[in-house]
């Protein structure tokens, strides 16, 4: 489905980042990773992936606090590929702080990897994209991109920042064979929700069973997490010719959260 074409996709290391990459890869396309981890480990997923899907698959460890190696990180792919068709910004970190006692440093960290590394990464692969006149721009959001959660300043205003850039961004680029969408999943069991149910059991003195089901219960009426493998096959849809005029969408897979 993918063949010839080329992703990048922040943050794949782990999560729904490293779902999407391998979904990306078992359907032909050649991958940058990106994120942090031990050498090791990030070594043998890359391998594993390129011998599976008989593909290429890079590794860049470009941290994306920093506005400079956002930049960096696309340049390298494209003169390692020739050309990048698929940018997935999935990169992400977390807080929970009430905001008087939120540290402005944390602040300022999750603004810069959750918003600030989209706009560089955007701005630096479009050029490129524009002339082969194909391209994909994915941002993982969230449902805190559309609505709100206490104690969350940073990270919701950072996700609903990265859904006004999204739809900027296609409306830029409408009509030029090149679509930007946000993906807003809503709790994905993920290393980031795994240590929210880790505190949340410690600080209520419950077992994490219990916590997890608590967590569900407020947000979530299906009572499940969302899978990485459900929302790595959006991701693959909306690489589609069959999502070529989707541009500019916030597609929520959130268990019936925002339908409350």
């Amino acid at each position: 489905m993918l063949k010839g074409r080329t992703a990048i996709v922040t943050g794949s290391t782990s999560g729904i980042g490293k779902g999407i990459a391998e979904i990306l890869a078992a359907n032909g396309s050649a991958v940058m990773l990106n994120g942090f981890g031990e050498s090791e480990a990030i070594e043998m997923q890359r391998s594993e992936l390129a011998q599976t899907f008989n593909i290429e698959v890079l590794y860049n460890a470009a941290d994306l606090s920093q506005a400079s190696q956002c930049a960096d990180l696309i340049e390298d792919s494209e003169r390692r590929f020739g050309h990048v068709d698929i940018l997935v910004n999935n990169a992400g970190i977390q807080h929970v702080a009430p905001i008087e006692s939120f540290p402005t440093e944390r602040w300022d960290s999750i603004l810069a990897v959750n918003l600030t590394a989209a706009f560089h990464t955007i701005r630096t692969v479009l050029p490129s994209m524009r002339k082969s006149g194909w391209g994909r721009v994915i941002n993982i959001a969230s449902t805190h991109g559309l609505v709100a959660s206490s104690e969350k300043a940073g990270y919701v205003a950072a996700k609903h920042g990265l859904i006004g850039l999204t739809k900027v961004v296609a409306l830029e680029t409408a009509g030029s064979g090149i679509t930007c969408n946000a993906i807003c999943p809503g709790w994905v069991l993920t290393p980031l929700v795994q240590s929210q149910i880790d505190r949340r059991a410690q600080s209520e003195g419950i077992n994490l069973e219990e916590a997890t089901q608590q967590l569900l219960r407020e947000k979530q009426p299906s009572g499940r997490f969302t899978t990485v493998k459900q929302i790595a096959s959006l991701a693959l849809y909306l690489c589609t010719e069959n999502a070529s005029n989707i541009t500019g969408a916030s597609i929520p897979v959130d268990g019936g959260w925002l339908a409350q």
